[in-house]
């Protein structure tokens, strides 16, 4: 027998600050964060500009800022089992220093890190446990721009299927030069400054640092620690399909899998918002909405979608826990978050972006999608509790 899935705490931070309050100051009016970066020189780059919070601080240490603010949301006893699941960062340098020991002074890039322990993948989900003072297994997920949302997605099937009580699910990323420049080299980065998803004249995306963690439990968990409900997650579902190294299928048909997935979980296609992947990149905004529109059929045109990329960058590793607070914050607000800087819609971008500014709305139901490369695609549903 299924298990629901309870989301009783959270914590998040991103180039506007720590906490929700922060968010709906941001993100929620629609204001871009985008600002020269100064933690690293910019000069050989075509674009220098992020959405960063000032001098990099250790990923190890914003991550259990995030978790502390979370836990202590959810109530959670000092000593409680939960298993703790981190989205980080996973490309070829983390397979080479996944199990690296977590002191070693020469781990590659252990100076932009912050040191060793914070770039080993797999030592930031032990560290963060030990941390928080909690008991159970410890998980890190590599998925790059779908690592954080995987790892929601496999504590909601840890509690789902009765393996797990609670989990403490999270995600961190912060902007350095390694992927600044692999994203310029790939001439993926806006060139005026702006990120403006589905428009005909979006021109890529930029990058932002950004952290969320987030409290899972079960009913049952939750009900004997008198805890709150924030939300419920009814529905989630990961999918690859494996189109190509880089681009989207031109159908979205990773998305639509995953989104499928996650929508025959949660009972029903019914869906007030959607917050999109939206990269505003030549190949992912008309790919998301050809999918979108397969998913909901005629009611695409009636569903909100946004894209929060547009205010907050995007986050990488932690975009899928960042975007499901943001998720969370629709539904509980009742507000629908805009896509920024929105000018002329593409003409193969047809569905209602909310452009420019918030909007109030009856929300009940939610879906977040995050796609990564190599066709690597997730989707959770949120329920208003």
């Amino acid at each position: 027998m299924r298990r629901e899935v309870l989301l009783t705490g959270f914590g998040v931070r991103t180039a506007f600050g720590t906490g929700a309050d922060a968010l709906r100051e941001g993100v929620f009016d629609g204001r871009p964060a985008f600002a020269p970066i100064t933690r690293f020189d910019i000069g050989p780059y075509r674009t220098g500009l992020a959405a960063t919070y000032g001098p990099a601080a250790p990923l190890r240490d914003v991550l259990a800022e995030v978790a502390a603010a979370a836990v202590g949301m959810a109530g959670l006893p000092t000593g409680a089992r939960a298993a703790v699941l981190v989205g980080t960062a996973g490309d070829f340098t983390g397979l080479t220093r996944f199990w690296r020991a977590r002191d070693s002074p020469d781990s590659p890039g252990a100076a932009v890190s912050g040191g060793a322990a914070e770039t080993v993948p797999a030592w930031q989900a032990e560290a963060l446990a030990d941390t928080l003072g909690v008991r159970g297994p410890r998980l890190a997920f590599t998925g790059a721009c779908v690592a954080s949302a995987a790892a929601i997605a496999h504590g909601c099937q840890l509690i789902a299927s009765g393996r797990a009580e609670t989990a403490i699910c999270a995600g961190a990323y912060l902007v350095e030069e390694e992927n600044l420049a692999k994203f310029d080299s790939g001439f993926a980065l806006s060139r005026d400054g702006m990120v403006r998803p589905f428009c005909a004249d979006r021109s890529g995306l930029l990058l932002g640092d950004g952290a969320a963690a987030i409290v899972l439990e079960s009913v049952d968990g939750a009900r004997r620690r008198g805890a709150r409900a924030l939300a419920a997650l009814t529905g989630w579902g990961a999918a690859g399909d494996a189109h190509h190294i880089a681009r989207p299928h031109p159908e979205g048909a990773g998305l639509v899998a995953a989104a499928g997935r996650a929508l025959r979980r949660a009972g029903g296609p019914r869906i007030d918002y959607v917050n999109a992947h939206g990269t505003a990149t030549r190949h992912n905004d008309p790919a998301e909405t050809r999918g979108l529109r397969t998913l909901f059929g005629a009611d695409a045109a009636r569903t909100p979608v946004s894209s929060t990329k547009s205010t907050t960058g995007h986050l990488l590793e932690a975009a899928g826990a960042v975007e499901l607070v943001i998720t969370l914050l629709a539904l509980r607000d009742g507000v629908l978050p805009p896509t920024a800087g929105f000018t002329e819609p593409d003409p193969h971008c047809d569905l209602d972006y909310v452009p420019n500014r918030p909007h109030k709305a009856d929300l009940r139901r939610a879906l977040t999608v995050n796609a990564a490369f190599g066709g690597a695609n997730t989707a959770l549903v949120l329920e208003r509790a």
